[in-house]
């Protein structure tokens, strides 16, 4: 007989151990505005040392034509929301790899950062931005050891990302869901809860 309290609302879960690169995707019953249904690429990790990542999933009203001068493309370029710190430092994770000067490999395939001046070439050039990159004002940071107190406290769900262009397509609340399919069927209880509880 099947469990429904153990499979909708159970989140103590295991799940693979972090490290950069990582993806981290948020239990269903978390409510801060800014990780409600949340997906994040951790981009530095270490136990006693800060950590680093970007929500991958929280769109702005931003476009990138509005924050920073010189690109020309006719079509806005979305601008996301990486997390609640430093909303006045623009980052941008590709899959273009040494096309962009300075870029830092976080895990196969997925990069963050490098020459803005290569990366507005690219963006003006008209080449497809939806699977091979995204730009973010913001991120989310963790003191040291905290990040490791949330996930004893099966704050996040720790998994590897299927695909690099997976990581870069898509936004909100279905690309959560789609996260939370990939995670496999002990995770299939967290689908069930809507993003606003008063819509039960």
């Amino acid at each position: 007989m099947t469990n429904y309290d153990e499979l909708l609302f159970n989140i103590k879960i295991a799940s693979a151990s972090p490290v950069p690169g990582s993806v981290l995707v948020a239990e269903p019953f978390l409510r801060d505005q800014h990780f409600l249904h949340s997906v994040i690429l951790l981009v530095d990790y270490a136990h006693a040392a800060p950590s680093m990542g970007v929500v991958l999933n929280r769109l702005t009203a931003y476009t990138l034509q509005g924050l920073v001068s010189g690109v020309r493309r006719s079509e806005s370029v979305p601008v996301f929301c990486g997390g609640p710190m430093s909303y006045d430092r623009l980052f941008f994770i590709h899959t273009l790899g040494t096309a962009i000067p300075g870029a830092r490999e976080v895990s196969p395939g997925i990069f963050i950062g490098g020459d803005m001046d290569s990366m507005l070439d690219y963006v003006n050039s008209g080449y497809p931005l939806e699977g091979f990159v995204r730009f973010f004002i913001g991120y989310s940071g963790w003191s040291p050891y905290q990040l490791d107190e949330e996930l004893n406290d099966h704050v996040w769900a720790v998994t590897s990302p299927p695909s690099p262009s997976s990581l870069l397509d898509g936004s909100e609340d279905r690309y959560w869901h789609r996260f939370v399919r990939y995670l496999g069927s002990s995770f299939r209880g967290w689908l069930y809860h809507p993003q606003n509880p008063l819509s039960n």
